[in-house]
């Protein structure tokens, strides 16, 4: 296995500390509940599945955005599209038209498989959802002032001037793309890119998930009108909501891709134990 040593002295190929406890909580706990609110989010959709710009949203007001399915009047058939603006692709088998377990076509937006509960329920994905926001907002508020307190923030996070030149942005960019990941001790810092994509999930998307879905509650308006005001409308909120829930699926699929490509098991052990082998250079 290799000693432990401090990430001071080690060298690659050394089996050392990484992630504190409190990241490697937060990681997971913040892993399945953004799982349970995106799933019963998506059933949430299935309610009314088309998204607006302003104060109002009915089925007679043009959406920007659009999932549902269409009559062919020649043929009886129905087919499934997504419309964005005044393109439409077809999704017949994916969203709008899909067949459940028992071969029934079902004409909601997503299907069963993706949505909580797997049954259609506007009540019981409300139930689901509220209660995980809860965990999230509270789980985000304790981690930051906990990042805070143990200077994770200003530590990794923190981006520096010499980080925001052009030079060197463009530098990590190429990196990435040439999948040439660091060695060595370098490897247990954050680069730049990976330190705007963390900034940009704490300090602006998951923020901006949980104002916006206070926005869209009706209760708010009795005590902080303001919220839905800023966002124009709760029609707005609602679809700054959903952008926002895409931009964290996204985020999630670049992540995995890689974590893969850097070693999986190496790195879901650090975010497990805490522990990592770090990457050996050329030469050793």
């Amino acid at each position: 296995m290799g000693k432990q040593e401090s990430p001071e002295r080690a060298q690659g190929g050394d089996l050392v500390r990484r992630h504190r406890l409190s990241t490697r909580l937060w990681h997971w706990i913040n892993a399945v509940t953004l799982l349970v609110m995106l799933m019963s989010g998506l059933m949430i959709f299935n309610a009314h599945p088309r998204l607006y710009w302003g104060e109002y949203g009915a089925n007679f007001d043009r959406p920007w955005l659009k999932i549902g399915t269409l009559q062919n009047t020649r043929t009886g058939e129905y087919s499934g599209f997504l419309q964005v603006g005044d393109a439409r692709v077809d999704t017949t088998g994916v969203l709008g038209l899909w067949e459940d377990g028992d071969g029934r076509q079902q004409r909601y937006a997503f299907p069963s498989w993706v949505t909580i509960p797997s049954r259609y329920s506007l009540a019981g994905a409300r139930i689901w959802h509220l209660a995980f926001a809860w965990v999230l907002a509270l789980g985000l508020l304790a981690y930051l002032l906990w990042s805070l307190v143990n200077g994770h923030l200003r530590r990794d996070i923190h981006i520096t001037r010499r980080e925001w030149s052009p030079r060197h942005l463009w530098h990590d960019v190429k990196q990435h793309a040439r999948l040439r990941f660091p060695k060595g001790s370098a490897a247990l810092r954050y680069n730049a890119l990976q330190k705007l994509a963390y900034a940009g999930v704490l300090f602006g998307l998951l923020p901006l998930m949980i104002v916006t879905g206070l926005a869209m509650s009706p209760g708010t308006d009795a005590w902080a009108p303001i919220v839905t005001e800023l966002f124009g409308g709760r029609q707005s909120a609602r679809s700054v909501h959903f952008i926002c829930a895409f931009l964290l699926v996204a985020f999630f699929v670049v992540h995995i891709v890689m974590v893969v490509l850097a070693g999986p098991i190496n790195e879901v052990r650090s975010m497990i134990t805490g522990r990592y082998r770090l990457p050996k250079e050329k030469g050793q």
